[in-house]
């Protein structure tokens, strides 16, 4: 029996994007920014710079379940750190005159080109896997729950991903793992997903001495505990390995800096041209139709659980229990004009002057008042998780449904469950589509905006 792999050519398209891309950075250097001065010192400076770059940057670390918005992070990631290494080129050689607009120009250029290609060869794989049932793998799955069921059901919805399940099996049954491993040679499956839960110690140990004997893919999908689906880090303190359990982008120190520079600029572009000339309108509104401040103060937690006053246009009449209890559907404190800045969320927009002090950031975790931070604390796993990064003004589970009052127990498990992904998977382009998808449910209008 063959242990070679049939009919994979995966293994060529990184160096096919590696030779497109340099194609592209190459040719666009010579036509536009060099004009015959040197050409060849540039384009093997920039050849090798480039292919450091991209293996620090895991440029080209693309694959089949890659979704579209990691590829934009890596795009923009890359763009970035090959804009500055062809400033380092023209500061080394300030005899070829190449001027900073000409190479803002050129790199943009280059990665318009790049990205359009890159997204090209991406969705044509798709197209190519559904329509002729081509650069598949195959897969079975050891072990029978819920979440193996759902693994099987996305593999046979989604066949643009490449993957062709052939069959589960029940260890607790009647199945034996050798019977298992003997029909994974004979249909020559690619790729075994095990469930941690359905297996003993030992299975799992003889299917990874299997997979790697017979150069198989073996990857497990984590237990009820789900302490494995968390982004592990293996880090060494001397000899001992040591694993940990959630890693936390925000705490690089390149991220936190490039976060707070977004805060700081878009905050500052709302306060001066936004909240400058709305404010006094807004205030007027406010207090023609009732008695009380223009502004609303309220005690929220925020990053490491630190207390602070999370500003917003007042929208209800003034009453004891504010700090107390959410607004509801068809509240009688929330005034006319209370009703219609909660509508459209011009009722948060104070909360900029949050963001430009530090307190919050644009786009995070929502806060929540002290009394009800105090109370999912208690009943809610992993509520507190949302502290370790600052709160936003709106974020990844307000647009995906969970804003507004929770009227469940679901509604604050759907939004814990959206901000720890969003704590673990954080980059300035996911802030970007969130702040986005927020401008456009304002626009249209949320049912839960009440």
């Amino acid at each position: 029996m063959s242990l070679f792999k049939q009919g994979r050519y995966s293994g060529f398209l990184r160096p096919i994007s590696y030779t497109i891309d340099l194609s592209i950075i190459n040719g666009l250097a010579v036509i536009y920014l060099l004009e015959q001065k040197e050409t060849f010192v540039f384009c093997f400076f920039i050849t090798i710079g480039w292919f450091f770059i991209s293996i620090y940057s895991k440029f080209y670390e693309v694959y089949r379940y890659t979704r579209p918005i990691n590829i934009l992070s890596l795009i923009f990631k890359q763009g970035v750190l090959f804009l500055l290494l062809v400033f380092a080129f023209s500061g080394l050689y300030h005899e070829l005159k190449i001027y900073p607009r000409p190479i803002v120009y050129y790199t943009f250029y280059s990665f318009i080109l790049i990205t359009l290609l890159k997204f090209t060869v991406y969705y044509l794989l798709q197209r190519y896997r559904v329509s002729l049932g081509g650069n598949y793998r195959k897969t079975v799955i050891l072990g029978l729950n819920k979440k193996t069921l759902a693994l099987e059901n996305f593999f046979s919805k989604h066949p643009e991903y490449g993957y062709s399940h052939k069959k589960s099996f029940n260890l607790k049954e009647d199945n034996k793992l050798k019977e298992c491993f003997y029909y994974i040679l004979d249909e020559g499956i690619d790729e075994i997903y095990c469930s941690i839960s359905e297996l003993t110690n030992s299975q799992i140990a003889d299917v990874v001495d299997f997979a790697d004997n017979n150069l198989k893919v073996v990857k497990f999908i984590p237990d009820s505990k789900e302490i494995y689906s968390k982004k592990l880090k293996y880090d060494y303190y001397d000899y001992i390995p040591v694993l940990s359990l959630r890693t936390i982008p925000l705490e690089d120190q390149v991220n936190m800096i490039a976060k707070r520079s977004f805060d700081i600029l878009f905050s500052s572009i709302v306060i001066v041209f936004v909240l400058s000339w709305l404010t006094p309108i807004i205030a007027i509104l406010i207090k023609l139709e009732s008695k009380g401040p223009v502004f609303f103060k309220q005690s929220r937690n925020g990053f490491n659980y630190k207390e602070f006053d999370c500003y917003k246009f007042r929208s209800m009449t003034p009453n004891k229990v504010a700090n107390l209890h959410q607004a509801t559907r068809g509240d009688q404190r929330v005034t006319k004009v209370g009703k219609f800045i909660r509508k459209t969320s011009i009722d948060e927009l104070p909360q900029f002057f949050n963001v430009l002090f530090g307190d919050m950031s644009v786009v995070g975790p929502r806060p929540h008042m002290v009394s009800h931070t105090n109370m999912y604390a208690k009943k809610i796993d992993k509520f507190m998780v949302r502290h370790f990064v600052k709160p936003g003004i709106t974020g990844l589970a307000q647009t995906s449904g969970f804003r507004g009052e929770v009227e469940t127990d679901k509604d604050i498990i759907g939004r814990v469950r959206y901000d720890i992904f969003y704590i673990e998977n954080w980059s300035l382009l996911l802030d970007l589509k969130i702040i986005f998808q927020t401008l456009i449910n304002a626009i249209r209008g949320e049912d839960k905006a009440y």
